[in-house]
Order: C-alpha cells, then structure tokens, then sequence
C-alpha cells in the first residue's frame, strides 16, 4: 500500500474516534480532526461547541492546538484529515483555514472524509489563497 494512503487511513481512522466525543449538541454536526507532523507524529481533535455559537471550537483548529500543546512549531505540519459523519465529507470553516495556512506546510494535504467513499482534496495553498498575514517592523514598537 502506498505510505502516503496509509497515513490517510490511519488519521482517519483516528479523527473517527475522536469525533464521537465532540460536544455538538447545538449543531448535533459531530466532527473529528487528526494532523501529522513533520516527523510522523499525530494529533487529534473533535469539535466543542458552545451555547455562545460564536465560541465554539473546531475540531481542525484543536487538532492543530494539541500539536501546538505538544512542541509542533508552525509550518510544521504536513497532513491533516477532517471526518464527519455521514456520506458527504465537508470542507473546513475559514477560521480553520487561517489556522491551517498558519501551521502547516505550504504543499501539505488537507483531505476531509466522510463515512461513504467520497473525498476533498486540498493543499494549503489551494485552500486559501489569498491569507491574512500581519505585516510588521521587526522591531515592535518602532515608529520610523
């Protein structure tokens, strides 16, 4: 089997698990992240919404702060998958997206997965062209 597939079923297999301990009872949308570094380890996440709608977290964005948790520098991560149950996978939210374009590594390979066979395929780049990024002097608080 092809390495690169093999590490898609193990995430997904793991963002499956995951995903039945989301917290959604407001969406009842349950959804599980998993994210590979550089060197091959793997980070998991599940959705945890709030009655505050707006203070919800996603499952993409604690599957990338669990690896932040853990030592992963950004532009460090090299694969992510997003699984949510049923038979249609659905794309990450833009807030992820940002976190995504921030953490990962440019080329890397976001798939999102769903319980049927069907799959989005997305690098970084593709997924958010265009990024919010601040630009700064390099010594803050300089004024020239």
């Amino acid at each position: 089997m092809n390495p690169v597939i093999k590490e898609w079923h193990e995430l997904k297999e793991i963002a499956q698990q995951v995903a039945s301990n989301a917290y959604a009872p407001y969406s009842r949308f349950s959804v599980g992240a998993a994210v590979m570094d550089v060197e091959g380890r793997i980070f998991s996440g599940c959705n945890v919404e709030n009655i505050s709608y707006g203070l919800t977290i996603c499952a993409e964005r604690n599957a990338i702060a669990a690896a932040v948790a853990a030592g992963v520098a950004a532009g460090e991560l090299r694969l992510a998958l997003i699984y949510t149950p049923g038979d249609r996978p659905a794309a990450p939210c833009g807030a992820c997206r940002q976190v995504m374009q921030e953490f990962m590594l440019p080329e890397a390979v976001i798939i999102s997965a769903c319980d049927a066979d069907e799959t989005l395929e997305w690098t970084v780049e593709q997924i958010l062209p265009g990024p919010f990024r601040l630009l700064v002097h390099s010594k803050l608080g300089n004024s020239d």
